[in-house]
């Protein structure tokens, strides 16, 4: 599990005016806000609309490394408003992390490997799980979790709980499914369990 990676970005010190906050969209800017526990008074910019709608098509944990009046900012985009119309971005949320005060957030769950279920039993692969909600100081943030689906057989499943969840608290339950191999249609999953017994006894046989 790598820990996540910051994205650079540039703020622009913005009016709060409703003429102002429109000249900004329509020059393909998107209005902003940045706050969080450390931060005393909250902070109004605005940030490239292409810039942000990059942040926004990654699957990983979107930090971003915000830059405004000369200030650096280690931030978690925590919330974007879109235009219902036309799905542009038409306000963000920053929050300002602190290594004294945990965060919540969802974060994405990846599946890599090929499942010898799938492959050499013919079975299906469902993944009811795509994000896990955690709480973690900044410095435990993970980029995603990748989870190894190679090993799994028909009826085996992966939870919460087979997580690396160093430095992290788990805000969904351990015993949620995040994937799980299913037999065949119209198959059984206690017939593929019988086959893994077969192999078992076979293997000792020979040893």
């Amino acid at each position: 599990m790598a820990n996540a990676t910051y994205t650079p970005m540039e703020g622009v010190v913005r009016e709060l005016d409703k003429k102002n906050t429109q000249a900004l969209r329509d020059d393909k800017k998107v209005p902003a806000v940045l706050y969080g526990p450390e931060v005393k008074d909250n902070v109004f910019f605005s940030v490239d609309e292409l810039e942000l709608e990059k942040v926004l098509s990654r699957k990983q944990t979107k930090l971003v490394e915000l830059t405004v009046d000369g200030t650096v900012y280690k931030t978690l985009l925590k919330r974007t408003e879109f235009d219902p119309i036309t799905d542009r971005p038409l306000h963000a949320d920053f929050y300002v992390l602190s290594s004294e005060h945990k965060v919540t957030l969802r974060v994405p769950i990846v599946l890599s490997g090929s499942s010898r279920g799938v492959l050499d039993q013919g079975g299906r692969l469902f993944q009811p799980m795509k994000v896990v909600r955690i709480r973690v100081l900044p410095e435990y943030i993970p980029e995603e979790f990748k989870v190894d689906v190679t090993p799994l057989k028909v009826g085996n499943s992966l939870h919460v709980s087979d997580l690396n969840l160093e430095g992290i608290v788990p805000i969904d339950p351990l015993n949620r499914t995040i994937v799980t191999i299913r037999p065949p249609k119209g198959a059984l999953a206690a017939d593929f369990m019988e086959d893994d017994e077969e192999e078992t006894e076979e293997n000792a046989t020979e040893e």
